[in-house]
């Protein structure tokens, strides 16, 4: 486990280190993999990396290697157990003569030292955390925000084009009863115009049936002068 964390040290989480390196998250991630597999050691919060000045520098050697990542990874693991190995000597030392130390002043001193590292590590992640918890409180806020806006903007459009349907619905009808009342019109005009003809030919029936009588009382001769004419035949 790692101890070389310095008083007052600043902890950065995944995106701040992406965004210094100016590199992707995901990046960030398989770049701590490949340090990882190779046996480098992060500070973790569960599964989740918390990194340090000294990992940044092992991160950004890692992107500019131009060798194999690997092998690159490999140096770097082995300078960090060089690094580690005065913190790991004196975590033993301290773990086998803790009885000792309360009354070694200097030992304490270490002890104390130690702890108030420990300290400031944890403080470090947890405002890291409260800054992330933040940052996702307020993500998530904007994301609810952005949904709203969304089921709004949908929720006008389908208002806006039932309205428009419903218009258009509406002037159909209405064009429809106007052209079926306007048919209705001429319909009765044509029929009362039938009616009218029919009258003014029964008229002109009844006049030329008139006219006939009369024409055939003008022609027939009077009775005694038809029997005068057929008695000269019979002579």
């Amino acid at each position: 486990m790692r101890h070389d964390i310095q008083p007052n040290e600043r902890a950065f989480s995944t995106k701040e280190v992406a965004e210094e390196m100016e590199i992707a998250t995901t990046t960030v991630r398989r770049y701590g993999q490949i340090l990882e597999r190779n046996g480098y050691e992060f500070f973790k919060d569960g599964d989740r990396r918390i990194f340090v000045r000294s990992d940044i520098e092992a991160l950004m050697a890692i992107r500019d290697t131009d060798k194999s990542q690997d092998d690159e990874a490999k140096i770097l693991v082995d300078q960090q157990e060089k690094r580690l190995e005065g913190y790991t000597e004196t975590q033993i030392a301290l773990s086998n003569t803790y009885d000792q130390s309360l009354q070694d002043p200097g030992q304490l001193k270490d002890v104390l030292s130690l702890l108030a590292n420990e300290l400031a590590a944890s403080r470090e992640m947890n405002v890291q955390l409260k800054n992330d918890m933040a940052h996702l409180q307020t993500t998530v806020s904007r994301l609810q925000q952005d949904h709203h806006v969304i089921s709004s903007g949908v929720g006008n459009f389908a208002h806006k084009t039932n309205s428009k349907i419903d218009k258009l619905t509406e002037q159909q009808k209405s064009q429809y009863e106007t052209l079926l009342e306007q048919e209705k019109e001429k319909s009765e005009f044509l029929q009362k115009e039938i009616l009218e003809m029919r009258e003014e030919q029964k008229k002109e029936w009844r006049a030329q049936n008139e006219f006939n009588e009369q024409l055939q009382m003008k022609v027939k001769p009077p009775q005694g002068k038809l029997e005068k004419i057929l008695s000269l035949f019979r002579k």
